[in-house]
């Protein structure tokens, strides 16, 4: 099967949802947090830099899960004031 290269916005989505995700974990260690989302540490890492731009979404929910944190609540702090308008 050939896998469709990603656009440049969809990596930045995945970089975005990486920065969010890394600010909500606060101080909270890797470890932690992904043993408690029952994920690999690197799978973490991952997402974490954008290294990986589009996760599964029962990874994410996983990871959001155990950063007690709702997925709402994530998109919420990943969207930039310019999509802000869109979004409405």
């Amino acid at each position: 099967m050939v896998r469709i290269p990603l656009t440049a916005e969809q990596i930045e989505r995945g970089r975005m949802l990486g920065r969010a995700l890394r600010n909500a974990r606060g101080a909270r260690t890797m470890v932690e947090v992904a043993s408690a989302a029952g994920v690999s540490v690197e799978a973490l890492r991952k997402i974490e830099t954008g290294r990986s731009p589009s996760p599964e979404f029962f990874t994410v929910a996983q990871i959001c899960g155990a950063l007690d944190i709702s997925t709402d609540e994530l998109v919420a702090a990943r969207i930039t004031p310019d999509e802000t308008a869109i979004a409405s």
